[in-house]
């Protein structure tokens, strides 16, 4: 646990608030009917009440401070619901039904009252508090996902992560394209014949991807929000990018090939177009099921991200939550883009609940199946090694 010293140290190094700049709120999404609760969830809103008794109890650092109570929305980066509730009682709600509703607040009216906000909450916030930060000027970290197993992360040399990541965000600023080879380890994906009919199937590490970066410039997630206006992860440290999208007439994204990712012992590989996923090329059970979702949500197959984590090569080993995972590596998401400024927005999705941001993070630890065998940029006068066998090659100093 961080201690009260720790948080409000925390607090401060993060946001770097002016004297001006004090009132603070926590919020925690709440299960309900169609989303049960979980231990790690309700442990992390019994966390999230201990950080705001924490903060009160100095009574000068931070004041007010509040904690925000909404339903959940089923799903990462969708957006917030229209209502939310200060709470003010002892025991925590278990479900948002035991909520008054007559009590419920305008959410962006409530958010207006701080200036600085933490979310741990059980799905990602990210995505709409970026958002509102630009509209109502507060500072979010966002933390969905967070456990006390994360806290050696919050404690690193953030100063050295920013350094790197802004060394990674200046790279991603002059690179035309990203490249990447996978490899599989064990048995080859059962590859789907119809797609074999009209290609040979890949050798073990012929798994190839181009990612167009053209007219994109790249964000740093230093675990530093000194800016108003913004949000960003916590525990950070990536640099990111959206891949070209192909919105300016005339001139389509050149993002194309072939997407490993394990989901549980199955590989599902991607066959990616104008940097969509345009169709799932392999056969099996995870397969089929992304398959479908391709075909409901065409806009699930947008390559939203490239983000570029610096945190396993400081010795932060994965967790399980991704939070801090992508944060560790290569990751790559499909789905919603526009908070990074991109052009596929919760509009693109059939419905509120089909819109997603979703990472897949590129580590032996967390696929062990997918070798990411080289990783390069492409910039106007060189190519920049970055990954070679699931190692970091490129030389940060320092």
């Amino acid at each position: 646990m961080l201690t009260p010293v720790e948080l409000q140290e925390l607090v401060t190094r993060v946001f770097q608030p002016t004297a001006a700049e004090r009132s603070l709120a926590v919020l925690v999404d709440l299960p309900d009917a169609h989303t049960p609760d979980e231990p790690d969830w309700q442990d992390r809103r019994h966390l999230a009440r201990a950080w705001v008794e924490a903060l009160r109890a100095d009574g000068e650092a931070f004041a007010p401070v509040d904690l925000l109570l909404y339903g959940n929305v089923g799903r990462n980066n969708a957006d917030l619901p229209a209502v939310a509730w200060r709470w003010s009682g002892d025991e925590l709600p278990r479900q948002v039904a035991e909520l008054d509703p007559a009590a419920g607040q305008p959410f962006p009216e409530l958010l207006a009252k701080y200036r600085l906000l933490l979310a741990p909450t059980q799905f990602s916030a990210t995505a709409p508090l970026k958002q509102l930060a630009r509209t109502l000027g507060f500072r979010a970290a966002t933390m969905p996902g967070f456990s006390t197993r994360m806290i050696p992360a919050l404690r690193l040399d953030y100063g050295e992560i920013a350094r790197r990541v802004e060394l990674l965000k200046a790279l991603l600023d002059q690179a035309t394209a990203a490249s990447f080879t996978f490899a599989w380890r064990g048995s080859p994906p059962d590859w789907d014949p119809a797609w074999l009919a009209d290609h040979e199937a890949p050798a073990p590490a012929a798994l190839d991807l181009h990612l167009d970066l053209r007219h994109r410039l790249a964000h740093a997630s230093t675990g530093l929000l000194p800016t108003p206006g913004t949000a960003g992860n916590l525990p950070s440290g990536e640099a990111y990018v959206v891949p070209y999208e192909g919105e300016l007439p005339g001139d389509p994204s050149q993002s194309a090939g072939l997407l490993p990712v394990q989901l549980d012992d199955e590989l599902v590989v991607y066959a990616v177009s104008a940097n969509r996923a345009q169709r799932v090329v392999t056969r099996g059970p995870h397969s089929a099921t992304e398959a479908a979702l391709l075909q409901a949500e065409p806009a699930y197959g947008n390559l939203a991200e490239l983000g570029l984590g610096v945190l396993a090569d400081l010795g932060v080993p994965p967790c399980g939550e991704l939070l801090l995972d992508e944060k560790l590596g290569l990751h790559l998401a499909f789905g919603r883009s526009d908070h990074f400024g991109g052009q596929v927005g919760a509009a693109d999705f059939s419905r509120a609940e089909a819109v997603v941001h979703l990472d897949r993070v590129y580590l032996p630890a967390t696929q062990p199946r997918v070798e990411v065998v080289a990783a390069t940029l492409t910039l106007p006068e060189e190519e920049v090694p970055l990954i070679r066998h699931d190692r970091w090659v490129f030389p940060f100093g320092g």
